[in-house]
C-alpha cells in the first residue's frame, strides 16, 4: 500500500486525521479493514465522499471493501450523486453486496419521490422486488393509492410484498388513519398465504396480526393468530414452539386469553413457554392485576429454571430470557428475587447486563442506596461503571442534572480501576459525551485528553485507530474542538506511526 491520503499535517491537527493517518498505515490486512470500518463511515457522515472512496478502496480485505462501498453508494444516491453511486455499486465484487446496493440505491431514489430512476435500477436488476416495495410505498404516502397497488403486482416474492404493505399500513396507523390501514392488512393477509417457505408466512401472518391490534381491529388479529397457529402446530422442528408462543402472545393482546391459554399448552419447550408467560405477566401488570402478574412471572422463572441442560435447545437463548426474568421482577418491585435471579446467570454478560437494569430501574424508583448495593454486587469493572453512568443518566432524565453530574464525577474517579485499556477508553468516552451533552465542556474536554492519553498506551494500531475515531463523535455532536494539548498527543501519535 505505496499511496496514502491522509496527510501528516492533516494528521497532527484533526482527530479523525489522525485515526485515519494511523490505520492507513497498518500492514495488517485485517487490522487494516478494522481501523478503515471505523474511519470511513465517519468521514462519510461529515459528507467527505471522495476520501471515504478512497480509503475504501484501499482495503485489501475484499469483504470489507465492498461493505464500505454499499454504505457510501447509498450515501451518494441520497445526496444526488447518482452516476457515482452506480459507478460505485457497480465496482462491488461480491455478488450479494453488489444486488444489496443497487437495492439501497434504487430505495433511497422512492424514497425521495424519484420513481423514474429507482424504476430504472429496478428494470436493471434480476430481484428488483424491495425496490419496488420502496416505490410502492412512496405513491401511496403521495395519494396515488392505484399506482402502489400497480407497483405492489410487480413484485414477484410475496414476502416482499407483505414487507411493503405493512410498512404502509404502519405509516396509516401512525396518522390515525385505520380504515386505510386495515384495508392495506387485509391485503397483506392475502399475500402472506401465498409465501411458500412455510417459516416465512408464519411470520408474515404473525407481524401482519400484530399490526391489526396496533390498528384497533383485534378480531381481524385473531382470525390472524389462528391461521398462523394452524400452519405452526404442523411443523416438526425447532421453529415450532416459538411461533405456538408467539401467537399465543398475540391471541392475548388481542383480547383472547383463551385462546392464548390453549395455544400456550401446546408449546413443550420450556425456553419458549417461559418466555411467553413474561408476556403474559407483563400484560397482566399493566392491567393493574399486579398480584397475578408476579405469579405468573414466578411461574416463568420455574419453568425455566426446571429445564435440564438435554432439553435446552439454544442456551444463548435461555440465558438471555433468565437475565430478562430477573429484570422484570426488579420492575414489578421484587428487586431482592431479581438480583438472586440475575446471579443465576452463567453467562457473566447476561449477568452484568441484569444487574445494570436492575441499578437502573431503582434509581428510577428513588431508590438510590438499594442501586448503589446492587451497583456494588457487580463484578465486572467496566460493567459497574457502566451502571454508574446509567444511574448518571436517569437522574438527567429527573431533571435532577446536579446528581448526574455527581454520577459521572464518581465514574470519572473509578475509570482506573478497569484494567483492560479499551474497554476503559470506552467507558472514558460514554462519561465524556455525556458531560458535553449537559454542558459541562471542560470536563468533557478534560475526559477526552485522559483517554487519548490512555489510548496512546495501546499497542494494537488498529485499536489505537478505532478508539481515537470514536471520540470524534463526542466533538462532532458538542461542537467542541481538540485543545492544543490534545494536538500535542496528535503530533505523538503521527510520530510513533513514524517510526
Amino acid at each position: 500500500m505505496s499511496n496514502f491520503f491522509i496527510s501528516r499535517e492533516r494528521a497532527e491537527s484533526d482527530l479523525l486525521a489522525a485515526a485515519a493517518y494511523i490505520g492507513e498505515r497498518i500492514k495488517s490486512s485485517d487490522g487494516h479493514a478494522e481501523a478503515m470500518n471505523a474511519v470511513v463511515p465517519r468521514y462519510l457522515a461529515n459528507g467527505e465522499v471522495d476520501l471515504a472512496a478512497e480509503l475504501a478502496n484501499s482495503v485489501n480485505d475484499p469483504y470489507s471493501r465492498d461493505r464500505l462501498l454499499t454504505l457510501i453508494a447509498e450515501k451518494c444516491a441520497a445526496i444526488d450523486d447518482d452516476e457515482y453511486a452506480l459507478q460505485l455499486a457497480d465496482a462491488i465484487e461480491d455478488r450479494g453486496l453488489r444486488v444489496q446496493a443497487f437495492e439501497r440505491i434504487g430505495m433511497v431514489k422512492a424514497a425521495k419521490g424519484e420513481i423514474s430512476k429507482a424504476e430504472d435500477i429496478a428494470v436493471g436488476m434480476e430481484h428488483p422486488d424491495f425496490v419496488y416495495s420502496g416505490i410502492a410505498v412512496f405513491q401511496e404516502s403521495d395519494g396515488d393509492e392505484a399506482s402502489a397497488a400497480d407497483t405492489l403486482d410487480r413484485i414477484e416474492f410475496a414476502s416482499a410484498r407483505v414487507a411493503a404493505m405493512l410498512h404502509i399500513a404502519a405509516a396509516n396507523i401512525q396518522k390515525d388513519e385505520y380504515q386505510q390501514a386495515v384495508k392495506w392488512l387485509e391485503k397483506a393477509v392475502v399475500s402472506a398465504h401465498e409465501i411458500e417457505h412455510v417459516e416465512e408466512k408464519i411470520r408474515a401472518l404473525c407481524d401482519v396480526g400484530n399490526q391489526f391490534i396496533e390498528a384497533k381491529q383485534n378480531d381481524k388479529a385473531v382470525e390472524t393468530f389462528a391461521a398462523a397457529r394452524e400452519i405452526a402446530e404442523l411443523l416438526d422442528n425447532v421453529h415450532r414452539d416459538p411461533f405456538l408462543a408467539t401467537c399465543a402472545l398475540g391471541f392475548l393482546h388481542s383480547g383472547s386469553a383463551d385462546m392464548g391459554d390453549s395455544t400456550l399448552d401446546l408449546v413443550t419447550d420450556k425456553t419458549s413457554m417461559a418466555s411467553a408467560l413474561l408476556g403474559f405477566a407483563r400484560d397482566a401488570w399493566t392491567k393493574d392485576a399486579k398480584d397475578d402478574a408476579v405469579e405468573t412471572l414466578e411461574e416463568s422463572y420455574a419453568i425455566l429454571r426446571s429445564q435440564r441442560e438435554a432439553e435446552t435447545r439454544d442456551s444463548r437463548a435461555r440465558n438471555a430470557l433468565l437475565a430478562s426474568i430477573a429484570t422484570q421482577f426488579a420492575g414489578f418491585g421484587k428487586t431482592e428475587r431479581g438480583v438472586e435471579i440475575a446471579f443465576e446467570n452463567p453467562d457473566p454478560n447476561e449477568r452484568t447486563g441484569a444487574l445494570t437494569q436492575i441499578v437502573r430501574i431503582l434509581t428510577i424508583q428513588n431508590e438510590d442506596e438499594l442501586a448503589r448495593q446492587t451497583l456494588d454486587e457487580i463484578d465486572d469493572d467496566a460493567g459497574r461503571l457502566f451502571a454508574f453512568i446509567g444511574m448518571a443518566d436517569v437522574k438527567r432524565s429527573q431533571d435532577k442534572s446536579g446528581e448526574s453530574i455527581a454520577f459521572l464525577d464518581e465514574a470519572a474517579l473509578m475509570a482506573d480501576s478497569i484494567p483492560q485499556l479499551a474497554s476503559r477508553s470506552g467507558v472514558l468516552n460514554e462519561i465524556a459525551a455525556r458531560f458535553a451533552e449537559q454542558g459541562q465542556t471542560e470536563k468533557a474536554r478534560e475526559i477526552i485528553s485522559q483517554n487519548m492519553s490512555l489510548i496512546s498506551e495501546i499497542l494494537d494500531n488498529s485499536s489505537q485507530a478505532a478508539l481515537l475515531a470514536s471520540i470524534v463523535d463526542i466533538l462532532d455532536d458538542s461542537g467542541m474542538q481538540i485543545s492544543e494539548s490534545d494536538r500535542e498527543h496528535l503530533r505523538h501519535f503521527v510520530r510513533k506511526t513514524d517510526t
